[in-house]
């Protein structure tokens, strides 16, 4: 018998697909072979590895939905403000909770199963623990904020982005323009207003090439009004002022300037140089000019060298919102304003305005 047909026959056999008179004679087989006997056992083994690695990603999987409905990222104001919605926090899921208990049962459980059953020196065995270990860990930390919840404690929800950068609205309604650099590899994005407040958003569309990324809000409690601005797709001139706001260190931050030239470096068409200083905070801010019309957005990740700054042509903006597939937006067509109420006004009023429609993006990996 070859080695696959042994592995064929012990199938049939661990899987139950024999007869009563195959099951007696290899049981018979087993008994007077020690190889094929050994065989059975490292292939059940094996089968049993599997299935508990498959059991675990499956529960782990479980676990991240239950984590991503809940959304502990937007519970800490309403903690904080509203003490009574820990009650209903507890009413209205206290079945995800059972089922976050029970996965840490199920996992700890594993384990021991492991431990006692298995050789501790194989090595798919001891990546399988550890990965039950980060698993475990990641349980206990969300049961934790759960018990403190239940028990009316206050909770500190860890709110440390892996990264920020800046954003504008395009739209009332919640379509937020930042740079591509900002967003790439995130697992979630939040937008924060001047207030502090944070937003959860979802990527909707990106244009790597020109580093140009479109976020949806997808929170309900986002309100906006109408958008003050314009969007220019002619080219501004040379020596132009300037203005733009960002969050380079967590704050907003306004700065003014002029347009140095008409293009990025080595003649590159898609962006402005500008005389504005950027930092990593301000990639994704809104540059306008003096009568409020927005024409680029700055991009820090281009300033390679000191005191070279530049900011993507906002006809790129344009391109990239006309881009976006029809089935992304639900059959629903972008509409920009084409009425501009910032021209005439003094630069403190205008960029006082501009703050309600500058954000904070913050990225977690």
């Amino acid at each position: 018998m070859s080695e696959n047909q042994l592995l064929d026959v012990i199938e049939r056999y661990l899987n139950g697909e024999m007869s009563l008179e195959e099951l007696k004679k290899f049981e018979l087989l087993r008994k007077e072979s020690a190889d094929v006997d050994g065989k059975v056992v490292e292939h059940q083994n094996f089968t049993n590895l599997l299935k508990q690695y498959g059991e675990r990603v499956e529960l782990e999987n479980r676990l991240n939905a239950i984590h991503d409905e809940i959304d502990v990222h937007s519970l800490k104001e309403s903690l904080m403000a509203h003490p009574i919605w820990i009650v209903q926090l507890w009413r209205h899921h206290h079945s995800k909770i059972s089922v976050a208990a029970s996965v840490a049962i199920f996992a700890i459980l594993s384990i021991m199963a492991l431990t006692g059953k298995f050789d501790n020196n194989n090595s798919k065995i001891v990546e399988l623990k550890s990965a039950n270990a980060k698993l475990n860990q990641k349980i206990g930390s969300i049961n934790k904020s759960i018990n403190d919840i239940k028990a009316g404690k206050n909770v500190v929800i860890n709110d440390r982005a892996s990264s920020t950068g800046t954003g504008f609205a395009l739209t009332a309604d919640g379509l937020i323009a930042t740079n591509y650099h900002v967003i790439q590899g995130a697992d979630s994005v939040y937008i924060q207003n001047s207030a502090g407040k944070s937003f959860k958003a979802s990527v909707l569309y990106t244009e790597p090439q020109h580093d140009i990324a479109i976020l949806r809000v997808v929170d309900d409690s986002f309100n906006l009004s109408a958008i003050p601005y314009t969007f220019k797709k002619s080219e501004s001139d040379i020596a132009e002022d300037v203005h733009t706001l960002g969050y380079p260190n967590g704050e907003q931050t306004y700065n003014k300037g002029w347009l140095s030239t008409k293009t990025g470096l080595n003649g590159d068409s898609v962006h402005y140089q500008i005389s504005i200083p950027t930092n990593p905070g301000n990639s994704g801010s809104p540059l306008w000019d003096s009568k409020g019309n927005i024409i680029g957005i700055t991009d820090a990740k281009q300033a390679q060298y000191e005191g070279t700054h530049f900011a993507i042509k906002t006809r790129y903006l344009l391109d990239a919102i006309h881009n976006i597939p029809a089935d992304s937006l639900h059959g629903k067509s972008v509409t920009l304003n084409k009425k501009n109420t910032l021209a005439g006004l003094p630069d403190v009023q205008r960029t006082q305005k501009m703050k309600k429609y500058t954000f904070m993006v913050k990225v977690y990996n």
